[in-house]
């Protein structure tokens, strides 16, 4: 470069990268937006069973449940994950709300201090809590869990 970096230069680096940064920035957030309704499970919350599966989400942030399962990952990993309960103990939605209430109702084994907590939860609360599970396993998670153990 035979000629010194003089202060015009700079400047047009400078407008030159921040007007291709900015529009940068404004393709992906037009292509963000086009693709947000693909992924939105908003459909689902306004079917006929919404309240249900809110209910039960409702009754699992209010027992903490996180507190020692994870969902989709997220969450302790104290107990088993149940974001894939719902494949692991078959599509029968009367089976799992079976199987659930038996976990949930039956005494506890194990450890003393991992045992599952004995909730007195209604049959309808149970139902809820197995429309939330399963709920929460139709959510398209690229693949997450690796298997149906969690």
């Amino acid at each position: 470069m035979s000629e010194a970096f003089t202060k015009s230069m700079a400047r047009n680096i400078f407008y030159g990268g921040a007007f291709f940064f900015l529009l940068l920035f404004l393709a992906l957030t037009f292509d963000t937006i086009n693709a947000l309704p693909k992924l939105d499970n908003r459909a689902a919350l306004e079917s006929p069973v919404g309240p249900q599966i809110a209910k039960g989400k409702h009754l699992w942030e209010v027992n903490n449940c996180i507190g020692c399962h994870t969902l989709l990952g997220e969450g302790a990993y104290f107990a088993p994950e149940l974001g894939n309960v719902y494949k692991r103990y078959g599509s029968n939605l009367d089976a799992v709300k079976g199987r659930i209430k038996g976990l949930i109702s039956l005494p506890a084994e194990g450890i003393p201090m991992r045992r599952m907590p004995r909730f007195k939860f209604t049959d309808e609360e149970i139902a809820a809590l197995a429309e939330f599970l399963k709920y929460a396993s139709e959510i398209n998670t690229s693949g997450w869990p690796p298997n149906d153990q969690g």
